[in-house]
């Protein structure tokens, strides 16, 4: 209605109807499905990536006072920077190739991943370690039937917030040299005053990130049901 009224533009504004179409078009083209390849491809594994070594660390860091007393420094300089501040050096390190928006995701992904599972580790009583060493269980026991199912629930929250981490890193990566992607399409879109194909692409990019967070929620409650993670 807006649009049609005639008091904005309707390429600033394009009504629902050209949006869907745009969005039609670029199904129809399969353009839609070669972004959302290239984008899932490069989510994926920084995703991977930066929710591995946040774990693992935050288990060595969470468990042992000399990992911490090592990495808790490091990590507490880095932590507070806005991820999308190391792109620019990231694309000098690495260009503007796949690995350099990999790492860049990779990088925003660690740090909510290793903090959950350094707070979850740390929050296990003490009388249940204590319990296991007077039965003589050995550290590799303590650890594989205490220390890891303890910090699980932390684990998976650390990593719930990491996809909405790498969905934005992403994004944001993808404006920078991309030949492809979801945000490839919107800078180019945006350059190209298409604006209705700009919105279409966003769409696309939210309905994905929702659906992404929703099978992880319910992909978390099937294997680890007492859990229960709510999709809300």
């Amino acid at each position: 209605m807006i649009s049609h009224s005639g008091f904005v533009s309707i390429t600033l504004f394009p009504p629902p109807s050209k949006v869907f179409a745009s969005l039609w078009e670029m199904i129809i083209s399969k353009t839609i499905f070669l972004d959302l390849r290239d984008s899932l491809w490069r989510l994926i594994l920084g995703l991977f990536l930066g929710s591995a070594f946040g774990v693992i660390i935050g288990l060595f860091t969470g468990r042992n006072k000399i990992f911490e007393n090592i990495f808790l420094p490091i990590i507490q300089i880095f932590r507070p920077l806005p991820p999308v501040a190391i792109i620019p050096l990231v694309i000098i390190w690495f260009g503007i190739d796949d690995g350099a928006k990999i790492f860049s995701i990779a990088f925003a992904v660690f740090f909510p991943v290793w903090l959950n599972t350094h707070i979850g580790v740390g929050r296990i009583a003490q009388e249940f370690l204590w319990s296991a060493k007077l039965l003589t269980a050995s550290s590799i026991k303590i650890f594989h039937k205490i220390v890891f199912p303890s910090a699980i629930p932390f684990i998976i929250a650390g990593i719930r917030t990491g996809i909405a981490v790498a969905f934005v890193m992403v994004f944001v990566s993808e404006l920078s040299g991309a030949s492809g992607g979801l945000g490839y399409r919107i800078s180019i879109s945006s350059l190209t005053y298409r604006i209705d194909e700009m919105i279409a692409a966003l769409i696309v990019l939210g309905a994905l990130g929702a659906l992404t967070d929703q099978l992880f929620v319910f992909a978390t409650n099937k294997i680890f049901p007492w859990i229960k993670f709510s999709i809300k």
